[in-house]
């Protein structure tokens, strides 16, 4: 029997890899981190879009490394910050930002915005480029909720201590990493991959 595609996952984020390590589980793809390859690069997220970095993130890989890799993007769009952070999520407060610092820079910003307008969603972009560094499928979803007015819960990382799933009346953070596997915007963008990755699969072997 032949042996399993490689599948690079393009994420310097150990969270996110371990994320994504999981919900990939299904896919028959062999999965590996960009920490198993010494000469990988590290992508500068110069797109305008999630969209946009998660393609530069596959196919600039893709190319150097020779190999199919998985580009994500990701990240919290406000709605009373006009959509902010966005592509900055990971970068809010300064470069190289700590969660906490991101986190409070975002209570910062909302401090005189009500529970009523502090709906928000999580976007996941994910992009799958070939070898050459041609994209050959992507997904992209949203998960919505609200912000709150303070962190809480220890499970998970980014904002979910503030990002609340009006559902549960909790937020990621309390609802652990269980429920977000399922809710998540990044669980949600994978499961619509994983039909993807199975029809190349048999051109990626």
């Amino acid at each position: 029997m032949p042996e399993s595609p490689t599948l690079v996952l393009g994420t310097h984020n150990r969270r996110k890899a371990g994320e994504l390590l999981e919900l990939l589980a299904p896919a028959t793809w062999k999965l590996r981190l960009l920490s198993d390859f010494p000469t990988a690069l590290t992508v500068e997220e110069t797109g305008d879009s999630f969209a946009a970095n998660a393609a530069l993130k596959a196919t600039v890989q893709a190319r150097h490394l020779g190999a199919w890799v998985l580009g994500e993007d990701s990240g919290l769009c406000v709605d009373a910050l006009a959509g902010a952070p966005g592509i900055y999520s990971a970068r809010f407060a300064a470069a190289d930002a700590s969660d906490e610092a991101n986190n409070a820079h975002l209570l910062a910003a909302l401090a005189n915005v009500p529970p009523a307008k502090r709906g928000a969603y999580y976007v996941c972009h994910l992009a799958l480029a070939d070898p050459s560094g041609i994209v050959r499928a992507s997904c992209e979803a949203r998960c919505h909720g609200r912000m709150r007015t303070e962190p809480v819960g220890t499970a998970g990382f980014g904002y979910d201590p503030l990002f609340e799933i009006p559902e549960y009346h909790r937020t990621f953070a309390e609802l652990g990493e269980g429920i977000k596997a399922v809710l998540s915007h990044r669980a949600r963008a994978v499961e619509q991959l994983l039909p993807l990755l199975a029809a190349l699969s048999r051109e990626a072997w």
